[in-house]
This record gives structure tokens, sequence and C-alpha cells, in this order.
């Protein structure tokens, strides 16, 4: 194991986990090299609060790997692991990763290359939902992210934040009620004046 203050090395160790010596001393540490080791569960980052930098090239990460909140990370690289499901694995990082910054996932399956068989629309469209899905990201897969790339990238996937199903509900309400006040205008009962009538026959009955 390699430390110099704030940064360490476990790289071509062949871990499985992390050991209890260096977890201890999980919060002092910022930069971490786990490169070429067997590392598939990253649950052992809740001992690392102020990590800013993870490298875990050639480990065994898949796209359901379990992350806490890392809300000091700012530069991931994932190269040559086994994530296949670019959704699954992008919305943990952006639910537990809000400063990323520095992404590299070269060489997986949910990563579609020239190198591993992709066709140049699969890499565009991989990019364009990477960056639309993590807003602070400036390089991806050691390339700088361009404004223009990035404004096709938000008007492609841009999500809808209105919420219709209530706007009509509360037409449909207010609707309800002027039907409602038109019918006692006319000396007609509404349905709920119905219903409260017959209650009050069955109670007294």
């Amino acid at each position: 194991m390699k430390m110099s203050e704030k940064r360490t090395s476990l790289a071509y160790q062949s871990l499985t986990e992390i050991p209890v010596q260096l977890i201890k001393q999980g919060s002092d540490i910022e930069e971490l090299d786990l490169t070429h080791n067997k590392i598939s569960d990253l649950r052992f980052l809740i001992d690392f609060p102020n990590l800013t930098t993870l490298i875990l090239d050639h480990n065994g990460i898949n796209s359901q790997v379990k992350l806490p909140k890392m809300s000091c990370l700012h530069t991931l690289w994932v190269n040559h692991n086994r994530i296949s499901n670019l959704g699954t694995f992008i919305s943990t990082l952006s639910k537990n990763c809000p400063k990323m910054k520095i992404l590299s996932m070269m060489n997986n399956e949910a990563a579609p290359s020239y190198f591993n068989g992709g066709t140049y629309q699969q890499f565009i469209d991989y990019r364009y939902y990477v960056i639309s899905q993590l807003p602070r990201l400036e390089i991806l897969d050691d390339k700088k992210i361009e404004p223009n790339e990035r404004e096709e990238a938000l008007r492609i996937y841009r999500r809808s934040v209105s919420k219709p199903k209530r706007k009509q509900s509360l037409k449909k309400r207010a609707s309800m009620e002027n039907l409602g006040q038109s019918n006692l205008e006319n000396g007609e009962h509404s349905n709920m004046d119905t219903v409260e009538e017959r209650t009050i026959l069955e109670d007294t009955q």
C-alpha cells in the first residue's frame, strides 16, 4: 500500500475488499487508486466521506453496484468493468455523486465506442444521455464536453416538470363545485345532499 498524505494506492493487489487498516484512515483520504483489483461492492466508501477522486479501472463493478452518498467525489474512473445497463448505473451516480465533473467509463458494455464494437451513433447517444443526467460533468471518457453538446443533450432528454394531472384534478373539482352551486340555485339537490339525507333517515329509523 502506497500512501502520500491524502493519496492512497492499492493498485494491482487482487483485493476483493478493502483492508480494515485503510478504512480506519478513510476520513483522511481524498484520492484512492484501486486499479486492477477484484472490487465489486462499493459500500465501504461510506467510510471515505472526503474522497474526491476514485480510480476503479479493471475491477468487477457492475450496473447494480451499491454506492453510498459521496458529496465530495468529482472524479471517477471505472474503465474496463462490467457495467452493462447505462440507465441504472448513471441513475446511481446522479443520486449519490452530485459534484461529478470527470467520468471515464471506457471499455464497458454500457459505453459503446469504436473500441468495443459500438457505432458512432451509439457513441453519440451514450454521451448525450450521460451529459443530460450529470449536469456538472465537464469531461466524459477523456473528451471535454462542448457547450453545443450539452445543449443538444438537454434538448433530447429534457424532462417535463409540469403536473397536468393535478391541474386537471383542480379544474374538475372547480367544475363540480360550480355544478353543485348551480343545482342549488335551481332548487335541485346534489348527489352529496342525497347521500346525507339518506344517512339521516337511516339513523332515525
